[in-house]
Formats: C-alpha cells, structure tokens, sequence
C-alpha cells in the first residue's frame, strides 16, 4: 500500500512514517521546512519528501492520504483531496487501527517530560532484552531513531500527546493509542492555541483514562493535583501513585539518588541528567518497566546508561571553556525546571538563556507573564521577537520581561542574535538555546561563529 503522508516533518508524522514503512508500506511525504533532526532520519531512511503542499501531489495517486494536524482548511493539496473524494485518515487513527492492535501499549502523557520519559522506558526495555517498537518525539543516542516497529515485537512505547488529532477530529491524538500501561506523568495549561482552559485539557485526559481497559494499570504521580481531578472525575482502572512511600520514590543521599520500591531500596540512580524533573521521569519509566514484567534492580541498571534524547539540554558543543547547550523548553514551567537543573550544575558559572518563544502558545502570550520568574535563574536572558513564520508574537518582549533589565536584551534578527551572544559569552559560561524550532539556524551559526572566534 502507497501511503502520502501530508506534514511528515513533525514528529509524530515523522516517525509514523517509518512505523508505516517498516511495517511493508510504500512511504512518500510533504512538509514546508522540515528541519533536523527528523530532515536528517527521514532522509537516512530513503523516505522521499516533497517540499510545500502543491495540490500536484493528487497525481502520485497513494492508496492512502495521511494527514498531519498541521493540515488545515485552505491547505492546497488538503482541498484537492477533498474535491477527488480521495481516501485520507488522521495519523494517530491510522497508527491505532494497523499497528497498535496488536501491542500492548505504554503511553506516556503529560504537559512536560513526554519525550525522556518516553525515552527512558524504551531504552530500559531494549536493554533489558524486550526489543520494544516506540514512537518518540525525540531521538536519544542509544536508541537511533524517533520510532520503530517490528510485527514479531508486542510492546510498543509511545509519547500520548494531547494535542488534536486533526482539523477533521479534534479530540486528542492520545485517545487513538488503545493504552494499556498509561504514565501520567503531570498535566497544567498548555496549547492555548486549542485549550481555553486546564479544565478542557482535563477532559481530554480523562477521556485518554476511559479507553484503559480495567486489565491494565494507571501510573500517576504523586502531588499532582489536576491529574487527581482527572482521576476523580472516574477510574475503572489500577492506580500506583509514583512518588509516594508505598509505592516507586526517590531520595537524595550521600549525592546520589536512591531509588525504592516501598520499603525496599532498589540502588542509586547515577547519571549526568540534573533537575528534580528527570528524577520523576525516572520513577515513572521504572514503573512502566515493571508493569510489564521488568525486575527493579535490572530496570535500575539499564536506567543508569541512559545518556538522554536530542534537544533535551544536549550539549552542542564545548569552546574555549564555554559549553553551550540545546532544549526544547517552550513552557514557562519547562523553562524554569530547565534553568534550575542547569544551576545546580554550573554552580556560581554564568548562564545565558536565548529563548525563542516559538509555540502558538507562547506567540499568543498566554503566559508571558510567567516568563520572568521561569528565565530568573539565568544571568542574562536573550529573547528573540523576529521571524516565527506565518504568526509573528501577540505581545511586546520588552514590557512582558521588563523585570529581567538590564539583564535582558531583545533581538529581531538571527544574526544580530548571534553577534550579541558571541560577544558577551566569555570562558566558563553556559549557552542554554530555548526553542521548539529550528530558530532559523541560529543554533549553528552560533556554534560556527565561536569556533571562528580567536
């Protein structure tokens, strides 16, 4: 079968097409500036892309049009589509009906930590001899790829995003997945762009808890307040509470974290990943591993080699003493938790943040005024206000992070950006570059410009 799938750039379109591929299917695809690193897998995989959305595309004449939910009304090949009566399904129900039937399924949800927790749990299952299929919004090392798929395999992890599905279903993506092992991992206001309220993306959640059957479990973690209201709102499945004494927690001692299992201690987690944030990451991939038949102590070991995913505070590089770093922090919670590991890190050492608020959450504002206390970790905050494509920024940088001067400078070009941060880095600083994008470059042409640099 002859699929087309239409925003394969994204991550999940992405990676779904070489599930589809290795699946036996014939895989083609269409996006508008897909950058790496899914440009870079997608290409190393021999998938062909064409560029943009020319309505042209109808005379490949696939068996099936996949489409994105960056697809919308008015998109070119998106309505020739329609006025054919060609066939064309969501991603997520292609992937629930032909693939995921057959699984049984780790879903990892939550408003932040999807992709490493995601991560952390394939890697564990792989190590520990499970061959697991996955589908993550992120590449870790170890693993390769955003996303495989095996038939002769029956576990399958996958990153539950509660965006929508598509501009023809508008429920969640997650809703698809058929969880059977469903990770909660924490839930508050995002996507201010779909959601008018946590309320709605509660319901959303709770609509996730009706599809896992009551043979299956529910891993939720402690603390978590809007994952309680979900819960709350009815449950026909076990809940293991992550983070309590009774169940899966972690403690420092000694400079190391112990994790235990009641009252039993499994060992120490030793690793380089920082912030309170991975640590629940990690009780929650632990527990996803034992639901499915993983003993503690050998999750605990393969833990422990886990080197982290793409983009994930990734070290891009080390010049003259000043190590500058890549996340996909784009949430003021993410920022802050973001920020506050790389301190404990860097000790007294200075650290420069350039954020890109890229989402249409942070285009919108919708938490602008949190962005102060979420940067105020840093030394110096650069934002950038220029490019963001087709919806430049809602709100004016200057006066939503006024708080941060003279601390704080704005930029509307990328290489203005560069030239600013080149000149003020200096050695023993660290670089954190915030976005969810490929920021127009500018990750590399820093890196090239400090390499140049006497």
């Amino acid at each position: 079968m002859h699929l087309h799938i239409l925003g394969i750039g994204g991550t999940f379109m992405g990676g779904l097409a070489l599930i589809a591929r290795s699946a036996g299917h014939r895989v083609t695809g269409c996006d508008q500036a897909i950058y790496p690193p899914m440009s870079t897998q997608l290409a190393e995989q021999g998938i062909d892309l064409i560029e943009g959305f020319g309505a042209d595309q109808l005379k490949l004449e696939p068996d099936l049009f996949i489409v994105g939910n960056v697809v919308s009304r008015g998109n070119e090949l998106m309505e020739a589509i329609l006025n054919a009566n060609a066939p064309y399904t969501s991603g997520p129900q292609w992937l629930g009906e032909h693939v995921l039937t057959t699984q049984h399924v780790l879903a990892v949800a939550g408003t932040h930590g999807k992709t490493t927790t995601s991560a952390m749990l394939a890697w564990i299952l792989q190590q520990c001899g499970l061959k697991p299929n996955f589908l993550i919004g992120g590449i870790a090392p170890g693993l390769g790829v955003s996303a495989k798929f095996d038939s002769e395999s029956s576990l399958f992890v996958i990153e539950a995003d509660e965006y929508d599905t598509a501009f023809f279903d508008k429920r969640s993506k997650f809703v698809h997945y058929r969880a059977r092992t469903a990770i909660l991992n924490n839930l508050e206001y995002d996507h201010a762009d779909i959601f008018d309220s946590l309320d709605d993306i509660e319901t959303q959640f709770h609509h996730l808890v009706r599809t896992v059957a009551s043979s299956g479990q529910i891993l939720a973690t402690d603390g978590e307040l809007a994952i309680e209201r979900v819960l709350q709102r009815g449950c026909w499945t076990p809940v293991t509470w992550l983070g309590r004494p009774d169940g899966w927690h972690g403690q420092a001692q000694d400079g190391q974290i112990q994790i235990a299992l009641g009252q039993k201690t499994i060992g120490a987690l030793q690793w380089s990943l920082s912030g309170e944030h991975n640590i629940k990451n990690a009780l929650a991939a632990l527990a996803g591993a034992h639901a499915v038949g993983v003993p503690p102590e050998q999750a605990l070991l393969a833990l422990n080699g886990f080197s982290g995913v793409k983009r994930r505070m990734e070290t891009l590089a080390v010049i003259n003493d000043i190590t500058i770093y890549d996340d996909f922090a784009h949430h003021p919670s993410a920022i802050q938790t973001t920020l506050a590991g790389l301190r404990q890190r860097a000790g007294q050492a200075r650290i420069l943040a350039v954020l890109e608020p890229r989402s249409n959450t942070m285009k919108l504002g919708a938490m602008a005024t949190r962005l102060p206390d979420a940067l105020a970790p840093a030394d110096f905050t650069f934002c950038y206000a220029g490019g963001h494509g087709k919806q430049a920024l809602q709100w004016d940088p200057s006066e939503a992070l006024a708080r941060l001067a003279p601390n704080l400078q704005i930029a509307h070009e990328v290489d203005a950006l560069v030239d600013s941060v080149l000149n003020m880095a200096l050695p023993g600083d660290h670089i954190v570059i915030m976005s969810n994008g490929g920021f127009e470059g500018f990750h590399t042409k820093l890196v090239d410009a400090m390499r140049a640099k006497p």
